[in-house]
């Protein structure tokens, strides 16, 4: 199982949600994909609706925070692949892990996979 780098657990945990949601938000709207969509990701993997991210990203948590709060869909096993150059179904059970399961999605709607796929209705 490859490591993270020493560090990383603890940068992303103090990160706050507001500071990265912009960046999400733009890579989805340059490609063509929408805010909604986007929330319909965000919502599949952490249960949040409109009322609760805009909550938590006026509230500016940190990425610990928005996890801790959370509650990951149960099919969160079925997000596979590599981002970042670590493969995603070999990372330990962590923060990272967690981070990197919304780096995929925005990845795989930013990429314009169909949106079933992304929240993998069908598998």
């Amino acid at each position: 199982m490859k490591k993270s780098p020493p560090g990383t657990e603890e940068r992303i945990a103090k990160m706050t949600f507001a500071s990265i949601y912009p960046l999400y938000l733009a890579k989805v709207e340059k490609k063509g994909r929408t805010k909604k969509e986007l929330h319909e990701v965000i919502k599949w993997l952490t249960g949040y609706d409109d009322k609760k991210l805009k909550s938590l990203i006026d509230d500016e948590v940190t990425f610990e925070t928005f996890f801790k709060k959370c509650k990951l869909n149960p099919n969160t096993y079925l997000i596979k692949g590599v981002i970042c150059g670590y493969r995603i179904e070999e990372m330990e059970d962590s923060l990272i892990k967690k981070s990197r399961y919304l780096d995929k999605l925005v990845d795989e709607l930013a990429k314009g996979r169909k949106m079933e796929k992304i929240l993998r209705v069908d598998e």
